[in-house]
């Protein structure tokens, strides 16, 4: 089977999108399903060149300068091309120029189109169109996503919140809940002392991390009061934070004002495959407040290298942290979380059987099965899309 992926996002831009692409893309091959991507090209980027992705060119987007907006003439041009590559379905990942350019291609060339739902614009707009009425903007996002995936043979969500919402917005298309799962190699590696020495962050101080695009919508804010109220309890506390986006600038003013600046540090970004194992190997819990997550890989991937976590239970979360293996939900008070994430750093050995739960409860997302999963899928909406066709010629 030959799959047609597009998306508005990919490496080196990093976020979750970028991540499950890679990670479905990689697991599918041993199951004799190949992908094609189509992607933006980044200024930045000289390096991720390959037979099976095709970078189009794009343009600056001033409110998201991480992001790049495809050209759609380029993305035409590839028409002729792709037919003689006889792709049998095309799958969407983002609803931007991708989400509109995979309709026309899978119009083109006679294919059913698919598309992953990832992310909960009702509750992310507002943050980048803040003169904007909240209410206006989430009845407008409501409507887009409706429209949108209603022009689809089929939606992948990541989690049963999603399922619900979009059924709530009167999507009538079929929705598939299919969560992207942890590869292998995600349960390996990571030297924490390396990390520590690196960074000269003594062994005295107790470690949270936070792993994500540095963005209003992460909730970042939340961490940092609850440091605020840590500390007071756990003078040695240290939060890292990774990741870059729009939200960098005025967060670090929150943390200079509010005298954190030895208690939170921003990184940047690490390199996923090497440096942030080390990093999450480090840490002594993986901390987290978005209430927007469509699944929260992350908190797969700190729990898969042993990183206990502590975190709200808001939208996509819930399907990992229901079963608090692993994990801790804490509510939604930066005091009340300080408290748990407290008496964990109190008591070690709780925190070590924690984390040797959360490693083994990890192994219950990898990412074969998933594949497993999204192959049979494909291999439905091609034969659905076959069959009226077939029965057409045998009358």
């Amino acid at each position: 089977m030959n799959i047609l992926m597009i998306s508005d996002v990919f490496f080196p831009r990093i976020n979750g999108v970028s991540t499950s692409i890679e990670t479905f893309r990689n697991s599918l091959k041993p199951h004799g399903i190949r992908s094609t991507l189509i992607a933006p090209a980044y200024p930045q980027d000289s390096t991720t060149r390959a037979d099976d992705l095709i970078r189009i060119s794009s343009r600056f987007i001033p409110l998201d300068p991480e992001d790049r907006m495809m050209r759609r003439a380029p993305i035409r041009e590839q028409i002729a091309s792709l037919r003689q590559q006889h792709f049998d379905l095309v799958h969407i990942h983002t609803p931007f120029v991708a989400h509109y350019a995979g309709l026309e291609l899978a119009k083109a060339l006679g294919l059913p189109c698919v598309a992953t739902y990832h992310t909960f614009f009702e509750e992310y707009l507002f943050h980048y169109v803040p003169i904007v009425p909240h209410a206006w903007l989430r009845g407008a996002a409501r409507r887009f996503s409706r429209q949108q995936c209603n022009a689809l043979n089929a939606v992948i969500v990541p989690s049963r919140a999603m399922a619900d919402t979009l059924a709530g917005y009167g999507v009538s298309t079929p929705v598939h809940i299919l969560p992207t799962g942890i590869p292998e190699h995600q349960f390996h590696g990571g030297d924490g002392c390396h990390f520590r020495q690196r960074y000269d962050i003594p062994k005295s101080k107790r470690l949270l991390l936070f792993v994500g695009r540095v963005a209003h919508e992460k909730n970042i804010e939340f961490l940092i009061d609850m440091v605020g109220e840590l500390r007071k309890t756990e003078p040695e506390v240290m939060l890292l934070v990774t990741g870059e986006g729009p939200a960098l600038g005025s967060l670090r003013t929150k943390v200079e004002r509010a005298g954190l600046n030895d208690h939170i540090r921003f990184l940047g970004y690490l390199d996923r495959h090497n440096e942030l194992h080390d990093c999450y190997r480090a840490a002594d819990i993986f901390v987290f407040a978005s209430r927007t997550e469509t699944q929260g890989l992350v908190l797969l991937e700190a729990m898969a290298l042993g990183t206990p976590v502590v975190a709200l239970a808001e939208m996509g979360t819930v399907d990992i942290l229901a079963p608090q293996q692993g994990c801790r939900i804490a509510p939604n008070s930066p005091v009340r979380f300080a408290e748990i994430v407290g008496q964990l750093l109190s008591d070690r050995s709780q925190l070590e059987h924690l984390g040797t739960e959360a490693r083994e409860y990890a192994r219950q997302w990898h990412t074969e099965e998933m594949s497993r999963r999204l192959g049979a899928l494909y291999e439905t909406w091609v034969a659905d899309h076959r069959r009226p066709a077939a029965q057409l010629s045998a009358a």
